[in-house]
């Protein structure tokens, strides 16, 4: 019987013959933590003692949920990673004037790479799948003992295909693709599968679509979401100067538990409506839907393409009056690219306010709390109750056309529709 994406990666790093089931041992490629999961990590591993962390350029400490620090408890928390970094000579350690949302950034880094195996202590660490790696959310104790060994134990996690059709049509973008399928298979319908992305339908997606898709993985239960190695991912490598990976491809006969095909060319714009990411509906279905904040940005659609999108739209415009809309460049990187090619001009002459790259108001934290009964559009993943702010404040989950489109007129609406 042949083998899955899933199932070669972890042969590889536990160097041996494993299959999905299996508990094994697997040596990582990198290991992820944040300014809220990373203390954890570190009080962990100092409880082993005067230990030293197994590669010091396999670690990344980005500190990017409550920062700029938003009171003294997340001050204390960065500073503490910060003297954590200094003492083991970390050499991936991020603050603001360096740092942005660390799903965007540990690809535009090169630490994510084909065939890797990544462990990060945030849910959302499925991201990298898009480049052909596997990585997955851990807990912060894990991610403490990975930091100090070098290894972590897994089950080998069944795959499920997912096979790509199609082309789409004009602002269909990755963000509606993973609401349809999380729509359709539900928030459990992957429950510890690894998602496994094929078909000829790939080919239209771009690299950020793919960001956006494994991002949201975890959106409907899946360990990993890995797309294969195409000529896609060979772009974006080479611009990052990576030659010749060591991708991995399925086996023919790879056994796959379950499966679905998605055409691109049967898509229309998807949102998710308060409470669950997998309580989805087209737009044209849906009924006129006021808003009070618009959000541009996150480690799901913070990336420069997306910010292009919302430009282009919203670009000679003017915010509804009364609303509030917040842009959010997912990294230094995309900040600076927007920054040359006129796009935060356009936010900003639109009546749009433009953020340091933070996490902050994808989870409530701070630079964007919504109020009692407020509503907000927003381009991150996870709609639950009082996610970004008050309990009875609600999140629709959009693409950056959607969420553009709605700056302009207020409501939730379709990029068709101002265009």
């Amino acid at each position: 019987m042949g083998k899955t994406v899933a199932e070669k990666i972890f042969s590889k790093h536990s160097n041996k013959d494993v299959k999905s089931g299996d508990y094994t041992l697997a040596k990582v490629d990198i290991v992820l933590v944040n300014d809220i999961t990373g203390p954890l990590s570190v009080m962990e591993f100092q409880k082993l003692g005067n230990t030293k962390v197994f590669d010091k350029e396999k670690i990344a400490i980005i500190c990017d949920h409550f920062t700029p620090n938003k009171d003294i408890k997340s001050a204390q928390n960065v500073k503490m990673l910060r003297n954590f970094a200094k003492d083991q000579n970390i050499k991936h350690f991020y603050e603001p004037g360096h740092v942005g949302i660390e799903h965007v950034m540990v690809p535009e880094l090169g630490l994510a790479r084909p065939g890797y195996l990544i462990i990060g202590a945030d849910s959302h660490t499925c991201t990298y799948g898009a480049l052909n790696a596997f990585s997955t959310g851990v807990g912060s104790t894990d991610a403490g003992m990975a930091m100090a060994t070098g290894d972590t134990w897994f089950r080998v996690p069944p795959s499920f295909k997912v096979e790509i059709v199609g082309k789409q049509k004009k602002w269909i973008s990755g963000k509606d693709v993973v609401l349809h399928l999380i729509g359709k298979i539900g928030v459990e319908g992957a429950n510890y599968f690894a998602l496994e992305f094929c078909g000829e339908g790939l080919k239209n997606l771009s690299i950020d679509d793919r960001f956006t898709i494994s991002n949201m993985a975890i959106e409907c239960g899946g360990k990993a979401g890995i797309f294969n190695y195409d000529s896609v991912t060979e772009q974006y490598l080479n611009d990052l100067g990576i030659k010749a990976p060591d991708y991995v491809e399925a086996d023919k006969d790879a056994k796959y538990e379950n499966s679905i095909t998605i055409d691109l060319g049967s898509l229309d714009y998807t949102v998710s409506l308060p409470f669950s990411p997998d309580n989805t509906t087209n737009i044209n279905k849906l009924e006129k839907t006021y808003v009070d904040q618009v959000v541009i940005g996150s480690c799901t659609n913070g990336r420069i393409s997306d910010l292009r999108i919302a430009a282009e739209i919203i670009s000679n415009n003017k915010v509804k009056d009364g609303l509030r809309v917040i842009v959010l460049p997912g990294s230094p990187k995309v900040y600076l690219e927007a920054l040359r090619e006129g796009l935060i001009e356009k936010f900003i002459l639109a009546g749009a306010a433009v953020s340091t790259p933070t996490c902050g108001p994808c989870l409530g934290g701070h630079m964007g709390i919504l109020a009692e009964d407020e509503v907000c559009v927003s381009t991150t993943n996870r709609n639950f109750i009082g996610r970004m702010g008050h309990p009875k404040s609600k999140v629709v989950l959009a693409s950056p056309a959607v969420a553009a489109a709605s700056a302009l007129t207020g409501y939730i609406t379709s990029p068709e529709e101002v265009i």
